[in-house]
């Protein structure tokens, strides 16, 4: 058994972390950690937990003392990169949720992220966590930037693309529809009840942080410059992401060697399931999969890719808990064989 630290679990994602960690059949929780809880039962925090797990919460200086074999950090951005420099001195395997290395250099995340970075040299040692297309690279990493919600999706749908050299890179167009949970735990005005409760708008237009996360990592799986248009949009549903690509081809392609392009690289994955329909929302819930439905319309020469996933499982805790299995040897899919929950 692999033992295994949580750092910020009183979380929607560190809850999900515990979820998918209680029934691992080769890790076990070693510690849980929070410095506002501190000392109180996790289950006291998440009722849900009750007479599961009763654990009493730990100041995060205590991670040490139980010596594990991986840390999840399941804290905020410029929060991150000091437990991650502290950690890897320790020679401590870590995968880190929040946005801290999932940028390839400093200025590009004070840039977008408008926060000074305390741990550049972490930027050049992470692996960014997307084990369908890094996977050899997180097998031997010490830190991987586990991704971001909307990126997880949109990047998946796009790569085979890009890879291909099929569609214009310059001209590539996201958009996304989430869940509140997306947003955290932490009360704010926008997801406010009676602001979410039968309405639909778009926020983070020109701006959103994940745009430059789902460019840039193109741009390395591509080898070219990539310029990618991504807006997210915010559902009155508690989870899940479903996002529109949209590419223009540079060659043609039919319906069929379309759908062939997505079996070569996703045909043995997992967690990938190729669609013969349009994907929801409900047919993800709670698991680590991404259903993806690649379409050419005849009519206006449009490629649109579409995927669904759970942002908290597929786009947070499970992607953590993949990469987890990848970096300590365990096989892939442990822990992580659930089925949808619907309706």
């Amino acid at each position: 058994m692999h033992k295994i630290g949580i750092i910020g679990a009183t979380g929607y994602t560190g809850s999900e972390l515990v979820r998918l960690l209680h029934s691992h059949p080769d890790a076990e929780i070693a510690i849980i950690t929070s410095e506002s809880y501190a000392g109180r039962k996790f289950s006291e925090i998440h009722p849900q937990f009750k007479g599961i797990v009763d654990v009493t919460l730990k100041p995060a200086d205590d991670i040490k003392s139980v010596q594990p074999d991986l840390v999840f950090l399941a804290l905020p951005h410029g929060v991150s990169m000091d437990y991650a420099k502290d950690l890897a001195e320790e020679d401590i395997k870590v995968v880190d949720l929040s946005g801290d290395f999932r940028l390839p250099s400093r200025e590009l995340y004070e840039q977008w992220y408008d926060k000074t970075h305390t741990y550049p040299e972490g930027i050049d040692r992470a692996v960014y966590g997307l084990p369908e297309l890094f996977r050899d690279a997180i097998k031997g990493a010490q830190l991987v930037a586990n991704p971001g919600c909307f990126p997880t999706g949109s990047i998946v749908a796009a790569a085979p693309l890009v890879k291909e050299k099929l569609v214009d890179s310059k001209h590539l167009i996201f958009d996304s529809k989430t869940g509140v949970t997306g947003a955290g735990v932490k009360p704010k005005l926008v997801t406010h009840f009676s602001n979410v409760n039968e309405n639909f708008k778009a926020y983070g237009v020109k701006t959103h942080r994940h745009t430059i996360e789902i460019q840039e990592t193109l741009s390395i799986v591509g080898k070219e410059n990539t310029t990618a248009q991504f807006t997210p949009h915010l559902l009155p549903v508690d989870r899940g992401i479903l996002t529109s690509a949209y590419g223009i081809p540079v060659k043609n392609i039919t319906p069929g060697e379309l759908k062939q392009v997505y079996e070569k690289y996703y045909g043995n994955e997992p967690f990938i399931r190729l669609q013969e329909t349009d994907p929801e929302i409900k047919n993800i819930r709670g698991t680590n999969y991404i259903d993806i439905f690649p379409v050419l319309d005849e009519r206006t020469g449009n490629i649109m890719v579409f995927s669904a996933i759970d942002n908290l499982v597929r786009g947070a805790a499970g992607q953590a808990v993949q990469n987890m299995n990848l970096m300590l040897g365990i096989e892939e899919s442990r822990g992580l064989n659930t089925i949808p929950l619907r309706p």
